[in-house]
């Protein structure tokens, strides 16, 4: 979701039931919006100042504990409601999906016109009220090294590992810390040694884990790693490597649907394999042994756009939850997206969305065009002044000219890099390409964070106004600006708010989407002059993407889409995928 978006969204959404993840990479943002929120309980803001130690993680430790501060009041006004008309606890029930008891129970309310019954069942219901979790995410590639006055190496004061500390200190509980991008063994490691996250009194957990993951395996590498260290995994959250939003971490070809089917076939022997060994870990500490294996959770998210598919990922492959993320930037109540930026992704078509190059992680970033960050880079280029002023360095980590690591999109890098591609003689056309992939990177601390310092009127760093925004391709099936209320109408099946009536079924949008990124590197591989190099690895990727058609074609019923749209978008696909195996000779 980026930074800013979602950088207040419990705010917003918790009390009513509803969890959502605070990303807490980037402190600056952090300490503006405490800057923001500590009035509106009538406190007063003390700054944390970068030159005080351990600024970081007591920037995110104190906002957490804010922003749950702010939570909990909501709660205790919300029980306290009237049952009546527009009233934010009637909002909360009617949220609620139908199937649900308490749904239920409160029809029953509404509709009795015994007042003692009325009165007994509207306090049982108060009871029942419970906040969304307020989580967290730390990207695990974030992980700049800082260090302090004297020059020396931060110990355990990197970016991710601060971040962490600041998320552990935290008074947060039924909370947990979302790792995503990947294994960082320093990071997880330190996690170890975290009592936060160890076993507590009552048997449970008051800080949990979860991992984003692509595919089964690195479920298992990573939950094993974290077994190791006493660290139990409460959730593996599964992602499509391409239709989501962000940065993308595309599969070599393994589709999302056989991925949840592995999944479905191994949750015994996952949760078998890890218990064993954490409970070797929890003797080693002379702690509790688990005769039992606490909670695993098993989620999804990525392209979900019915309730027809939502309902479909619970019944066939027994998920326990799903993440809707990029439908969520239309509406105001939950998100923080700024006017400008809001129009633009209302307004936005295929060709808007690409999967772009500008992250200077190195990795593939979903992008929407059009935006005030691209318009400023592009005005930069043009005035002969490429780059962006680095004043966050999250991303700082080339040190192909410097021996201090600096950011792919920084003015200081883009002139170092563009003079030795000038000295290189290079042919005019591998120059240009060159050239290119060094100016399209993009500043992404300050791009993804400012939409919050539009919206609330203040400055996140002088002079450095411009927004990115990274929602994933279904953000296209998506045009209207909508409440919380109609949101949860559509997810829920109440209501459709598709803009996109012959939008594919997500399975078919992925499976396309695959193609087209399989499409792009076999072409820049041919221009590169590597495809035979790269062959053996497209053979196998070409056979994933075959097995995942040939999996689709056997699902007997795929709720959400008909099945002859289905079985077309299939045969479409199949013979997209042939045509690329002939075209570049991959057999």
């Amino acid at each position: 979701m980026g930074l800013a978006y979602t950088i207040d969204s419990p705010v917003k959404v918790a009390r009513f039931g509803i969890s959502s993840v605070i990303s807490i990479i980037e402190d600056r943002l952090i300490e503006m919006m405490r800057r923001h929120y500590y009035p509106t309980i009538n406190q007063e803001y003390k700054p944390i100042d970068t030159h005080e130690p351990d600024y970081r993680a007591r920037r995110i430790t104190d906002y957490l504990n804010l922003v749950n501060t702010i939570v909990q009041a909501q709660i205790e006004k919300l029980k306290h409601a009237a049952f009546e008309a527009n009233s934010e606890i009637v909002k909360y029930f009617e949220m609620l999906p139908d199937n649900s008891s308490l749904k239920q129970l409160y029809r029953q309310m509404t509709g009795t016109k015994d007042q003692l019954q009325k009165e007994q069942l509207q306090t049982y219901l108060r009871t029942q009220i419970r906040p969304g979790s307020i989580d967290v995410n730390i990207m695990t590639k974030v992980d700049r090294d800082n260090y302090g006055k004297n020059g020396n190496l931060l110990s355990e004061g990197s970016d991710a590992v601060a971040a962490l500390r600041g998320y552990a200190k935290s008074d947060l509980a039924n909370s947990s810390v979302i790792f995503s991008a990947g294994m960082n063994p320093r990071l997880y490691n330190y996690l170890g040694n975290c009592e936060e996250f160890h076993v507590n009194s009552d048997g449970d957990f008051t800080k949990k884990v979860i991992v984003k993951v692509s595919d089964y395996r690195s479920a298992l590498i990573q939950g094993k790693y974290l077994a190791k260290k006493g660290i139990w995994v409460s959730e593996f959250r599964i992602e499509s490597g391409l239709n989501c939003g962000g940065h993308a971490f595309a599969t070599d070809g393994l589709l999302l649907g056989p991925i949840l089917e592995e999944f479905k076939a191994k949750k015994q022997e996952l949760i078998d394999t890890l218990l064993e060994i954490f409970n070797a870990a929890m003797l080693e500490k002379k702690s509790t042994k688990f005769i039992y294996p606490p909670r695993l959770t098993i989620s999804v998210q990525g392209g979900i756009g019915t309730f027809e598919e939502d309902d479909f990922l619970h019944r066939h492959y027994n998920i326990e939850s799903t993440g809707w993320g990029t439908p969520f930037l239309l509406v105001p109540e939950a998100t923080t997206v700024d006017a400008n930026t809001l129009e633009l992704l209302s307004a936005a078509k295929e060709k808007d969305i690409m999967l772009s190059h500008y992250s200077p992680l190195g990795t593939r970033f979903h992008y929407l065009k059009g935006t005030s960050s691209y318009h400023e880079k592009q005005s930069r280029i043009d005035n002969g002044k490429p780059g962006s002023p680095c004043t966050e360095k999250h991303l700082a980590f080339n040190t192909e000219f410097t021996t201090e690591p600096i950011c792919t999109a920084s003015s200081r890098y883009q002139k170092l890099k563009i003079a030795q591609l000038q000295s290189l003689n290079l042919p005019e056309k591998t120059y240009k390409t060159q050239l290119k992939e060094v100016l399209d990177k993009e500043c992404l601390c300050i791009g993804l964070s400012n939409s919050a310092a539009i919206n609330y009127d203040m400055t996140l760093v002088k002079n450095l106004e411009a927004v990115t925004i990274c929602p994933g391709p279904n953000i296209v099936n998506f045009s209207k600006i909508v409440s919380l209320q109609t949101m949860a109408d559509h997810i829920y099946g109440r209501t459709n708010i598709l803009s996109n009536k012959d939008r594919p079924h997500m399975f078919i949008a992925e499976l396309n989407l695959y193609i087209d990124y399989l499409k792009e590197v076999l072409a820049g591989d041919l221009e590169a002059e590597r495809l035979d190099k790269n062959k053996k690895n497209y053979i196998s990727f070409c056979q994933n993407l075959r097995n995942g058609i040939s999996y689709y074609s056997s699902l007997s019923c795929v709720s959400g889409s008909s099945r002859d749209s289905f079985i077309k978008g299939l045969n479409s696909a199949s013979a997209a995928l042939d045509c690329l195996k002939h075209q570049y000779a991959i057999s």
